[in-house]
């Protein structure tokens, strides 16, 4: 799993389990690997990249996920039956009927010697889906026991059942995608427990315009992206370049603080994951903010959920089950995607 904040690739070997249609799991190992400077850098900027640079870019990027793959498989001394590869996503945009990760399926079968399942959001897109979120099936699956799934990454988004038992997911926000990028510009890989956010001033005015932002008042489903950053959001936050970096982040962390609290209001209780979860200001903000139950799990859940239910993904995708809902995508149906590279 690479996401959108580009702060490591994260591999879990886990173990499932399915007794009278009753999944379980096991996280046996997992490790989060971060990324050489070059490969970082170039994923950071990938998107603007021309095509054949992009192809160089996920070869790299394959060939390093090869490599951490192949070793912790030494280290444990297990061979799993399959590498479910989320990849990292370069375009998401739904609306024009494509989204692309790179991660080559095929050199990362034949590097390993596994088969391996990747490329999971294509096929949801070709039937006028959103191609996201797709963790909800897994929280529907391997999470029952709580009300709501909050994961708090590069964007925030919810996963829970309506009153029909439907599952129901969204973005609900921009979160470390925005807070890194500031983090950055002050020499740091991230904002560690919100100290600069809580170091700063709240702007009030930039407050204002960022709740104004039409995703928030779109019904679901929806998703956030990359671009949609770039385009709504950099360009508001543009118009403030004179706050400074302490005031900016303050105001952001307030904002998506926020917005997601008003999701969480509706619910009894939520688990929470997601390196978000370490940004203790931002966590005390939204705390502040709802009455809703907030469970935080064990470290390994809130660092490899995702990563988890990629792999539970790759699962039914093997046994040709559906692990795509279309009452979160929008699309026509529910579907199995992701393609299948054999070594």
């Amino acid at each position: 799993m690479s996401g959108t904040s580009v702060d490591g690739l994260d591999i879990a070997i886990c173990e499932f389990i399915n007794n009278d249609n009753k999944w379980s799991f096991n996280i046996i190992e997992a490790v989060s690997y971060d990324y050489p400077s070059n490969i970082r850098r170039s994923l950071i900027g990938v998107s603007a990249e021309s095509a054949v640079r992009i192809i160089e870019i996920e070869n790299e990027f394959t060939i390093f996920a090869a490599k951490k793959v192949s070793e912790l498989i030494s280290k444990t001394n297990i061979k799993p039956q399959l590498i479910a590869s989320h990849g990292h996503t370069v375009f998401h945009r739904p609306a024009e009927n494509y989204t692309f990760q790179i991660g080559n399926g095929e050199l990362l079968a034949k590097k390993t010697g596994i088969q391996v399942v990747c490329d999971f959001r294509r096929g949801d897109v070709a039937l006028g889906g959103q191609g996201a979120p797709l963790v909800p099936i897994g929280d529907k699956l391997l999470f029952e026991e709580n009300s709501a799934c909050l994961n708090l990454g590069g964007f925030s988004n919810i996963s829970f059942d309506d009153i029909s038992g439907k599952r129901i997911a969204f973005d609900i926000s921009p979160l470390n995608i925005l807070l890194n990028k500031y983090a950055r510009s002050m020499g740091k890989e991230y904002d560690e427990d919100g100290k600069i956010a809580r170091s700063g001033k709240l702007n009030i005015d930039l407050m204002a315009e960022l709740s104004d932002l039409k995703y928030y008042t779109q019904k679901y489903p929806k998703s956030l992206s990359i671009e949609w950053v770039k385009n709504f959001v950099e360009p508001l936050l543009s118009r403030y370049s004179s706050l400074s970096t302490c005031d900016m982040l303050c105001t952001l962390t307030n904002h998506m603080a926020d917005i997601i609290a008003t999701e969480l209001s509706m619910h009894k209780d939520v688990l929470i994951t997601g390196g978000g979860v370490y940004n203790k200001f931002l966590m005390s903000l939204i705390k502040e903010k709802t009455t809703c139950k907030i469970i935080i799990p064990d470290k390994t859940i809130i660092e490899f959920k995702e990563a988890l239910i990629f792999a539970f993904l790759g699962i039914l995708r093997l046994k040709n089950e559906n692990n795509v809902l279309c009452s979160v995508t929008g699309a026509e149906r529910d579907s199995c995607c992701g393609l299948i590279s054999i070594p």
